[in-house]
Order: C-alpha cells, then sequence, then structure tokens
C-alpha cells in the first residue's frame, strides 16, 4: 500500500509529457513541387528533399503495399564483379507501417505461406518466419484524411544493392560513403503504375584491386546511380502455374503449409508473363496486352537491327502457340526511361573486358508472374566473335560480305544471343540437350558450326536461324496451357516425340555427367565431333598467321588471336569426357516412362576415351614451328587488360612460349578426364558392372599415352615431357582432392609412388634420363611435392574462355 501510495504521489507531481507535434503540411510542403501518379511525390530541388504522400493506415498501420524493385541505372564495366548499367536486384514485396511518429519499410516475407488455409493458418504461417525492416524514418505531417507526408531522401541513399558487398573480394574492401551519397531530387519520375526514384551512391576503399582501378578515374573511388522503383501490385485474375521440373522454366519456389497431408509443401510456381486471349475458348486469338520487347537504341548499327531481328524470332512460337500478334518488338522511344516499369527492354551494355549477358525479369513473388523482362547483352561479346573468325578465315574476308565474312558471322551470332536471352526474360531457362538433336533450342549454347571446305574453315553455316522445336513447346508449355493437367498433357506428347532437356546443374561443370547435356557443343555425337573439330583445330592453325590482322594492325595482336584457335576445341572436350562415367538421366515424374537413369555403355565410353588420349598427342599439342616467329612481335604502348588476362604466359616480355601453349591444351583435356567425381563414377560403374572401365585403368591408359616416346623425334619428345609433366602433377594434386574416394585416393597414391620409384631409377645422361630422376625425386618428396601443387604459378593457367561470344543465379543467360 506504501509503495503504491508513493507511485501516485510521483504520478501526480511530475509534470505530463508534452505531445510531440507534427507540423502541419504546409509548412512541410513549403518550396516543393508535385508530381502526381501511383502516389503524389513531392520535391524539394533546392533542399534536396523528397516527399512521399501515403494514405491513411489501416488498423494494423500499413499504409501501402507494393511491388519494390531497386536496380543501377550506371555500372561499374567490370565483367568479373558484374555490376552493369541496368542491372536489376529482383523483387520483393514492400509496405510502409505507421507505429506513432515512426513509418517502418518492412519487406514482407512471401516464400512461406498457408495459400488456401483459414485467416488463422495464415497469421500463423505469417508470424512463423522472420521479415525485414529495411528502413525507418519520421510522419513529416498528416493531411486531413489521414494520410501522411514522408521524407524518404535517406530511404532513396541506401545502399540496396549490396554494391560494397558485391565489390568485396574482387574489387576491395569497399564502404558506402555516406557524405559522398545523396538522393537525386532531379531524377524523380512519376507513373500511373509506377515510382521511379535515384540516388548518387560513392563507396570508397583503402585497398581497391586491379580489376576496379582498370576502371575508376579515381582510384578506390566509385560512384553509381542507384534506382528504387515502387511498382503497383498487379491486378486479381492471374492464374499461377505450377512448375514441371520436366520443362525447361524458371520458377518461384513457395513453402505452402496449408496443403494436405501426402501432398509436398515444397514446390514452384513458373514465372511467365499475364497473356490473356480475347476469346478464351479460340485455339487462335489475339490478346489483350502483348508482349512487348524494345530494342535499346544504344545499340550502334547493324548490331541493333540483329538484335531486332533475333529477338523478333519468339514470334513464331506464340503464334504456334495459339497468340496472335502476342509478341512485338520495337525501338525504345526517343526519350523513354529504359527502367520505366512500362518496358521490356533489349539494353547494349559496355564493360571493360568481355563478360556475361544475361536475360532478368521482375516477378510479384507471390504468383511468379512477370511484370516485366529485361535483357543486358555484353557490347565485347561481338568483338570476341570477330576476333575469333577473322582467325580462323582471315582478316581480309571482314566487310566483303560472303558467307565466310565475320561480320556476317557475328551478326548471325548477335541473333541467336538476343533470342536466347530474351528467353530467359520470357521465363525459358537453358536447354543444354539443344545440340543433341540439332539446332532445335536457341536456349542452348550454339557452338559455331565450322566446316571444311578445300582444306580451309569454313563459316557459311555457322549459326541456324530461327527458334527452335524445344522452344515453341516451351512456350506452348508456359503460355499456351492454362492449366497443369493441359500442361501433362503437352509434356506427354513432347517426351513421346523424344525432346530431351539438361539444365545448368547437371551440364555447366567440367565433371558434370550427363552424355547428353553439354555448353558450346555440336551434333549429338560428342565423340565424332570431338573428331572432326580436332581437324577443323589442324586446318585452322596450320593457317594462322598474319592474314588474321587487319592492314597496319600490330603483329602483337595475333597472340590474343591465336588463344581461341588453338583451344578451338576445348567445349567438345569437355563434351566427350561427359561419356566417360557419364549416366543420362532424366527430370523425370512417377509415370512418365523416364524414371531410371542409364549408365553410358562401355563401349561408347570407352570410344569417348580413346579420343580424349588423341588430343594429348604431340602431333596435336605441338605450335607449327612457321607460326613462332610471328607470335614473338613486342608492343610498346599501355597494355591492354582484356589481353593480358587472355594470351598465354610467355618466357618473358613478347617472348612466345610453345611450351606453355602444349601444355594449356592437355590441362584442358586433363581437367574434363580427371575431375574427381568422374573418378568416383568409375568406381561405382565398374563394381555394377565389369565391362565398366575402372579409374585405375582409364589412369594407366593415361600415362601410357604421355609416357611413350617410340617413334618421336627430339621436339616432338620435348613437348611430350612438358604434357607427361603437366599430367603427373595433375594426377597429384587430384589424389589429394577432397572430393575424390578415399579407395581410388589411396590407389592413385600407390600408382603414383611407384611411378616415382621407377623414375628415380632411370640410368643414363641426356635430358630424358635427367627429367625421369628429377620428376622421380619430386614425386618421393611429400613436403616438395606439396609446396610444387601449392605454387598454383607452375600449374598451366587456361585463359578465359566462356562466354566465347563474349554465367547465370536463377538469371541465367550466355
Amino acid at each position: 500500500m506504501k509503495l503504491r501510495l508513493v507511485c501516485l504521489l510521483l504520478a501526480t507531481a511530475m509534470p505530463a509529457a508534452p505531445a510531440l507535434a507534427i507540423d502541419p503540411p504546409a509548412q512541410v510542403l513549403a518550396g516543393t513541387t508535385a508530381q502526381e501518379g501511383l502516389l503524389p511525390v513531392h520535391v524539394d530541388r533546392r533542399r534536396g528533399r523528397i516527399l512521399i504522400a501515403l494514405p491513411a493506415p489501416d488498423a494494423q498501420g500499413l499504409s501501402g503495399r507494393f511491388l519494390y524493385v531497386t536496380g543501377l541505372e550506371t555500372g561499374l564495366g567490370s565483367a568479373p564483379i558484374g555490376l552493369d548499367r541496368n542491372l536489376s536486384g529482383g523483387s520483393k514485396i514492400l509496405v510502409f507501417r505507421r507505429m506513432g511518429r515512426k513509418i517502418l519499410a518492412e519487406i514482407e516475407n512471401e516464400r512461406f505461406r498457408a495459400s488456401t488455409g483459414t485467416a488463422m493458418e495464415r497469421r500463423g504461417v505469417a508470424g512463423s518466419f522472420a521479415y525485414s525492416t529495411i528502413w525507418m524514418g519520421d510522419v513529416a505531417a498528416e493531411t486531413a484524411d489521414g494520410g501522411m507526408l514522408v521524407d524518404i531522401t535517406s530511404f532513396i541513399a541506401r545502399d540496396d544493392m549490396n554494391v560494397a558487398q558485391r565489390l568485396r573480394g574482387a574489387g576491395g574492401e569497399f564502404r558506402l560513403a555516406s557524405e559522398l551519397s545523396a538522393a537525386d531530387p532531379n531524377a524523380v519520375r512519376v507513373f500511373p503504375d509506377n515510382i521511379e526514384l535515384s540516388a548518387r551512391l560513392t563507396f570508397v576503399a583503402t585497398n581497391p584491386t586491379a580489376e576496379v582501378n582498370n576502371i575508376s578515374p579515381v582510384n578506390g573511388n566509385l560512384s553509381f546511380v542507384a534506382r528504387h522503383s515502387l511498382i503497383r501490385l498487379p491486378e486479381p485474375g492471374y492464374a499461377p502455374r505450377r512448375f514441371d521440373p520436366r520443362a525447361g522454366v524458371f520458377g518461384t519456389q513457395v513453402v505452402d503449409f496449408a496443403q494436405p497431408l501426402g501432398r509436398e509443401i515444397v514446390y514452384e510456381l513458373a514465372n511467365r508473363f499475364r497473356l490473356e486471349k480475347l476469346d478464351p475458348d479460340a485455339p487462335r486469338s489475339r490478346v489483350r496486352r502483348p508482349i512487348t520487347f524494345y530494342i535499346d537504341t544504344a545499340a550502334p548499327e547493324p548490331i541493333r537491327t540483329a538484335l531486332y531481328e533475333g529477338t523478333a524470332w519468339w514470334r513464331d512460337a506464340f503464334e504456334a502457340a495459339g497468340f496472335i500478334d502476342a509478341f512485338r518488338v520495337e525501338y525504345l522511344p526517343e526519350g523513354a526511361d529504359p527502367l520505366d516499369i512500362r518496358y521490356n527492354v533489349v539494353h547494349w551494355v559496355n564493360r571493360a573486358t568481355r563478360g556475361w549477358s544475361y536475360g532478368q525479369w521482375i516477378e510479384d513473388p507471390r504468383t511468379g508472374e512477370i511484370i516485366r523482362g529485361q535483357v543486358l547483352l555484353g557490347s565485347l561479346r561481338v568483338r570476341q566473335d570477330m576476333l575469333i573468325f577473322e582467325g580462323l578465315v582471315g582478316a581480309e574476308r571482314t566487310g566483303t560480305g560472303g558467307p565466310n565474312d565475320p561480320i556476317q558471322a557475328a551478326l548471325a551470332r548477335i541473333r541467336q544471343l538476343a533470342a536466347h536471352e530474351v528467353g530467359h526474360a520470357l521465363g525459358i531457362a537453358h536447354n543444354f540437350a539443344g545440340s543433341y538433336h540439332g539446332r532445335y533450342s536457341v536456349m542452348d549454347y550454339p557452338a559455331p558450326r565450322i566446316g571444311l571446305v578445300d582444306g580451309a574453315p569454313d563459316l557459311s553455316d555457322a549459326y541456324g536461324v530461327g527458334i527452335g522445336r524445344w522452344d515453341s513447346f516451351a512456350v506452348d508449355w508456359l503460355y499456351g496451357a492454362h492449366t497443369d493437367a493441359e500442361g501433362d498433357t503437352r509434356m506427354t506428347a513432347a517426351l513421346a516425340e523424344g525432346l530431351r532437356y539438361v539444365g545448368d546443374n547437371d551440364a555447366r561443370t567440367v565433371s558434370a555427367a550427363h552424355p547428353v547435356g553439354s555448353l558450346w557443343d555440336d551434333f549429338a555425337d560428342p565423340v565424332a565431333e570431338l573428331t572432326r573439330m580436332m581437324q577443323v583445330r589442324r586446318a585452322a592453325v596450320s593457317r594462322f598467321g598474319p592474314r588474321a590482322l587487319y592492314p597496319g594492325e600490330a603483329v602483337s595482336n595475333l597472340r590474343r588471336k591465336f588463344v581461341p584457335i588453338w583451344l578451338l576445341h576445348r567445349y567438345q572436350v569437355e563434351a566427350a569426357a561427359k561419356l566417360v562415367g557419364g549416366v543420362d538421366f532424366a527430370y523425370s515424374r512417377r509415370g512418365d516412362g523416364q524414371e531410371a537413369a542409364q549408365v553410358v555403355d562401355p563401349a561408347a565410353q570407352a570410344a569417348a576415351l580413346d579420343a580424349l588420349l588423341a588430343t594429348l598427342t604431340p602431333d596435336a599439342l605441338t605450335v607449327p614451328a612457321s607460326l613462332l616467329p610471328y607470335l614473338s612481335a613486342g608492343w610498346s604502348g599501355t597494355p591492354d587488360r582484356q589481353e593480358t588476362i587472355e594470351i598465354f604466359r610467355t618466357t618473358g616480355g613478347s617472348i612466345f612460349d610453345p611450351l606453355v601453349a602444349s601444355e594449356t591444351a592437355a590441362a584442358v583435356t586433363l581437367a574434363g578426364l580427371l575431375a574427381p567425381e568422374r573418378l568416383n563414377r568409375l568406381e561405382l560403374q565398374h563394381q555394377a558392372d565389369a565391362r565398366q572401365l575402372t579409374p585405375q585403368a582409364l589412369i594407366d591408359r593415361l600415362l601410357v599415352q604421355v609416357l611413350d616416346t617410340r617413334g618421336l623425334d627430339a621436339a616432338q619428345a620435348v613437348v611430350q615431357r612438358r604434357v607427361a609433366t603437366t599430367t603427373i602433377l595433375e594426377l597429384a594434386r587430384v589424389q589429394r582432392h577432397a572430393a575424390l574416394s578415399s579407395t581410388v585416393a589411396l590407389a592413385l597414391s600407390d600408382r603414383l609412388d611407384r611411378l616415382g620409384r621407377q623414375f628415380a631409377a632411370a640410368s643414363g645422361s641426356g635430358l630424358q634420363a635427367e627429367w625421369s630422376r628429377g620428376l622421380g625425386r619430386l614425386l618421393g618428396d611429400s613436403d616438395a611435392l606439396t609446396a610444387a601443387l601449392a605454387d598454383r604459378a607452375r600449374a598451366p593457367q587456361i585463359p578465359p574462355g566462356m562466354p566465347i561470344g563474349g554465367a547465370d543465379e536463377g538469371w541465367l543467360g550466355e
């Protein structure tokens, strides 16, 4: 009782806290100009303020729900880091919530849901998983209808794209410099369905890397224009479609706790545009809102026209699916904002070095509906194509207009690339089985089909024209089927037709097992095509030289142009290697007739091994002596970073080292053949079928190939020793790899130990004997071998290859 009385007396004696006053709207809006649209936005250019008018909050304090997208208006220009012009950060559902005088910007967690549950079930799921508060500000004023004015200037000036984090590593330890960053009141754009806001952000570092210093005008200081988009949520009426792993499309994953027992709670919703027929019951009909892609006019001619033409290939697929004039292509109108939600844009992006192009989309996380698609095409890809084609047929063909004109071949590739990336923006994933049936999908990575005419490389059939059969199916399944049952019917017909699909995860790595899924390969038989490609490579290398240069071009450029010609076979090597230890499987569903995986036949594996070992002969790995004088020309100007990362290491300065080229080409084959996962699969396959090759037998065949010096002349023996050294050190490296089976690792350790003793016992004098004893001592000294393997400078450095025309998260491109 005494304590209660004291508290009452203190409460009575203390003065009441003053009410927190909120300024009147007229005072807050003084000096601003209004823009009307999705929401009223008031801009004070003099003081740098941006205020947004939010509606009155509901009982939970919510004052608006929007699709929220951030992106970069300006880029870094670095292919490895990937902070490109017009890069999108993806879409989220953002709500503004009032709490007293505070306004919170929260990101809802749409992945976890109870789609068909009761209100209590939905609240139970929502309350079980975290949401994200990304900003908090003050209510600046209240309007007569209960609405609010909020200064969102600091909201815009955040690093929502995580630029500092993306720079970490390849760029250095950068941080956002708030004192050098601000929202831009001059860049506010308000439209009926979206609000576009921008900030100029600066990031600083004391330890920037060479990658960014090669680009930035001031070392350690990088500035970007970041974009924030608030977008009206889509109207009701979109019918989500369930993702099918066999269809080759992208999906938005959800965890749905309202699913009945016996049904999966984790599933995906296919990503696609809303495409509605005016006559839903008609087999063919016009649509309410066509899908229109706009070509960035920053692309120069004739590339711009090629982009238009390649993008327009998709018209045929939509027409075949029953949609009349449903897919259109136009040029971006003068003055249009390329990041405006109303435009699906094919952007032309410049970087300091060549890199990937990719297709992106903005989707409604609740349904998977694509709201906007965009493509980012790297401009240096076409330059790389030109470099390859000039090396193949000669620079004198450039501009001639004939079938072997490198410009015509490069434009054909650009059409393919535009179609490929727009396919991603439509919701279609890679299909690396495309080459298995021929040119039946632009969603594969197409190798240039190089023929031989009178012993010379020929580009007249380098690339196909138009979409393929798989692409038509994908559009029909994704857009033409209105229900999951209709999609199943279309899928059954496609499987009966024999259409194949292999996605990224089972094709991209050198250790992948699927014999049908490969990148930059051609034709259905990887072994036959590798054999043919080695013939093309031999012809191309024998003809290579100054004819690959323009009149007056620096001869030193031959060193860069030589690399893709010398490694012309690299991707077909990877394709053939996937037969060794290969397993053919499908993304099957119960009852579709393709549930059981099949190990590649022993005879096919043996043929692949024979073809791969043929790439390791001195004949295949010796640079012609007649070419060597032209590869050692000097350059006295500033080094070009693109060139320095794409040429073979020299013997010092400008002097070309042909043995580095030899061991690098050998390393390409060894990487595919000796992938630890491949050796592991061979062990398992032999266990199940004694006809299959063992990893030990593969290694023995490999050693016989690289150690046999019978019949070799002195020059060939030098190449053989270099290749043998590269091979044995790679075997030692693989033996220590954590992914290698313990039993295979122990057997390989014993094989290397025996090999070391054999080498150490070599007698006689001369290079061969001295090399043998030196290698034997290295294999017998564990510490010295460990140090040698740790020194990456001793290992062959394979120059960047992909993308060969210039890799992926959900938005993979080429």
